[in-house]
């Protein structure tokens, strides 16, 4: 099912940044009438996505709902906040994963986009995640931002 994996590739290692960039990207594919998941690392960071899902850019309203607990998902949320393993039935049209680990099962998602900043290790651990994506046989595509880049 998946139609491909996008890197985007920012020039900073600001956390923010790749956060903020995260949210357009979810703003863009809602506004396109896709579903979205976006996969974070914690708790933590799930929590401070969904409050940054708010306030990002004052011109938007991005309808979400932060879900750590699997079960309780609603699929007829267009963007869903999480963190942690999804739930075996999970699936959306586009999956923004800033965790450091490939979601499991990368099929049942028509999208995933990979948001690679420029700290050391988050960039080890994208490369990482490509080749098992190239192994998988997905269609790739790499995208260098720069500094200002929108989604």
């Amino acid at each position: 099912m998946t139609g491909r994996v996008d890197f985007y590739v920012l020039k900073t290692a600001n956390v923010e940044q790749r956060w903020t960039f995260a949210c357009r990207l979810a703003e863009k594919a809602y506004l396109r009438e896709c579903s979205v998941i976006v996969l974070a690392a914690t708790a933590a960071d799930a929590q401070r996505l969904d409050d940054l899902l708010w306030t990002f850019d004052e011109r938007s309203f991005v309808p979400h709902r932060l879900c750590l607990d699997a079960a309780a998902a609603d699929p007829a949320t267009p963007v869903t906040v999480t963190a942690g393993t999804l739930a075996p039935t999970a699936s959306a049209g586009l999956l923004v994963n800033l965790a450091e680990r490939l979601p499991a099962d990368p099929h049942r998602f028509a999208r995933i986009a990979e948001i690679i900043d420029a700290d050391e290790g988050r960039r080890r651990l994208g490369r990482e995640r490509f080749k098992v994506y190239r192994d998988l046989q997905l269609p790739l595509e790499t995208h260098r931002l720069d500094a200002s880049a929108d989604a």
